[in-house]
């Protein structure tokens, strides 16, 4: 008789709160499409749980996690390598564990970069990056590095964007510079790529960054992180003055398709996990 194997490979994610979490379903219908014998698990980690759930992880023999907020950077202090943009950008959302090692790895930029890639190379490109958050600071960190020839990091606090700027600067190839924003931000005409790396727009298909919409020209490429809805009123007002755009599913997407890999060192198949969250989405 052939052995049977009833213990599937174990990964899942640990943030606090978790339950509006979707990358489960779209993860676990990669790796049903797969055939791949593993679970991802959602689970609701305090902080103060953070190191005890990373132990357990590791003992009960897990192939890798993703860590979201507020755990980005803590988790840091409990692994033990980071690989380098993680490193640059100070915070980790997803962690392998080969041999009982944890490195850490930032796949927000990485997921971004994967995306943008679908419709244009970012080397050389001139970059406009609304927002100094997190995700802003990873999709910088990751630009730089693929060979972006100038980011202007445009954001209220300007401090923030200056700071991002700076990192951008002194640990990657490419140069940076940081804008006050006040008012409607009207796109400069050198720009080639304009990403909406704010929150604004999120569950809402009426909100809507204050960009002065005669900045949008035919040829520009336009982007936006937001996954829900899928398609932001920035996208639609693009759209009609003849933008490229992208919208914030596929930057989720290839997160996970990174993540996955790392772990399992195969790639899963994005179109099936696209269609899980935006048929998810649709329902909201």
């Amino acid at each position: 008789m052939a052995e049977r194997n009833f213990r599937s490979q174990l990964t899942g994610s640990f943030s606090s709160p978790s339950k509006g979490n979707p990358t489960v379903a779209m993860v676990e219908a990669g790796y049903r499409h797969a055939r791949l014998d593993a679970r991802f698990i959602n689970c609701d980690v305090k902080p103060a749980n953070l190191e005890a759930a990373v132990r357990g992880a590791v003992a009960m023999e897990w192939v890798g996690f993703n860590c979201s907020l507020p755990h980005k950077v803590e988790v840091i202090k409990y692994l033990d390598d980071v690989a380098e943009s993680a490193s640059i950008i100070g915070a980790v959302n997803c962690v392998a564990i080969q041999q009982g090692k944890l490195i850490g790895h930032n796949t927000d930029g990485k997921g971004f970069l994967s995306s943008l890639r679908s419709v244009t190379d970012p080397k050389g490109r001139k970059i406009v990056l609304l927002g100094a958050g997190g995700a802003a600071r990873g999709i910088a960190v990751e630009l730089g590095l693929a060979g972006a020839a100038h980011l202007t990091i445009v954001n209220r606090s300007r401090e923030k964007a200056e700071a991002i700027a700076k990192l951008v600067t002194e640990r990657t190839q490419a140069t940076a510079s940081a804008e006050g924003w006040s008012g409607d931000y009207a796109v400069s005409r050198d720009a080639e790529v304009l990403i909406n790396a704010t929150s604004i727009g999120l569950g809402d298909p009426d909100a809507l960054p204050n960009i002065d919409l005669d900045s949008l020209r035919e040829g520009l490429i336009v982007a936006d992180v937001i996954p829900n809805p899928p398609v932001t009123r920035l996208l639609r007002e693009a759209k009609q003055r003849g933008c490229t755009t992208l919208d914030g599913l596929g930057m989720l997407v290839n997160q996970a398709l990174v993540g996955t890999e790392l772990w399992f060192g195969q790639k899963l198949d994005g179109a099936v996990m696209h269609k899980t969250l935006a048929d998810i989405f649709a329902q909201d």
